[in-house]
């Protein structure tokens, strides 16, 4: 199995890439800085492979899907886990709206444009699992006017892993957004849940069997309302 994680150099997506490698997959580790990438996966093991990856650069996923066909031949799993901009310190109605646009680049562009250069190698796998880190802050039902650039993003995230998931049933790749919950990682602050336990529900969701669920909204393998 080869999977691809982004933003996976530190907190919960180092410890997806730890959790599959674990599992016998060839795990991809992707960060901005490949120096980042390439201590990360120092420290987790020969079965990761660093590699440079700045979602927000269209051309650089084209070339990193061009980079992993010629490797590998394919993708299993992919892993949109990079995000920004946890903005406790804005309020819907003073937003700073560049801060949302920017948030958006990376939180919701970002995982759309990497799924659709990587999708020929996904669409190859037959058995493909695509997973987008959410977070219950994207929740229509309890969403007040707080971090409003993030939160509109991870609803905007939410929104395409629907859509995803309707257009490529057909071909077995299984879409579902995930959230890890309250984690104590640099994002998240000190406080939270352990990271491995925010991050086995990431794997869950890309190791589910092919009659799993597709289009989903999870934490901890359970549905959290839209």
């Amino acid at each position: 199995m080869i999977s691809l994680v982004t933003g996976a150099n530190r907190g919960i997506g180092r410890e997806v890439c730890r959790q599959l490698a674990a599992l016998g997959h060839t795990v991809l580790l992707t960060a901005r800085s490949l120096e980042a990438a390439t201590a990360a996966a120092r420290e987790i093991g020969p079965d990761v492979r660093p590699m440079r990856l700045d979602v927000t650069d269209e051309a650089g996923a084209a070339r990193l899907a061009q980079e992993i066909d010629e490797r590998y031949g394919g993708l299993d799993v992919l892993v949109n886990n990079a995000a920004i901009t946890y903005d406790t310190w804005q309020r819907a109605i003073t937003a700073d709206l560049d801060v949302v646009r920017e948030a958006a680049e990376t939180n919701v562009y970002g995982p759309w444009r990497l799924t659709q250069a990587l999708l020929p190698l996904l669409r190859r796998s037959g058995h493909a699992r695509v997973v987008n880190v959410s977070s219950e802050a994207g929740s229509l039902t309890g969403m007040g006017g707080g971090t409003p650039a993030y939160s509109l993003s991870k609803a905007a995230l939410n929104a395409l892993t629907r859509m995803l998931a309707a257009e490529l049933r057909a071909d077995g790749v299984l879409v579902n957004a995930v959230c890890p919950g309250w984690v104590a990682t640099d994002m998240g602050g000190p406080g939270g849940r352990p990271v491995a336990d925010g991050a086995s529900g990431i794997v869950w969701a890309a190791t589910l069997p092919d009659d799993g669920p597709t289009g989903g909204f999870f934490r901890d393998g359970r549905p959290l309302p839209w």
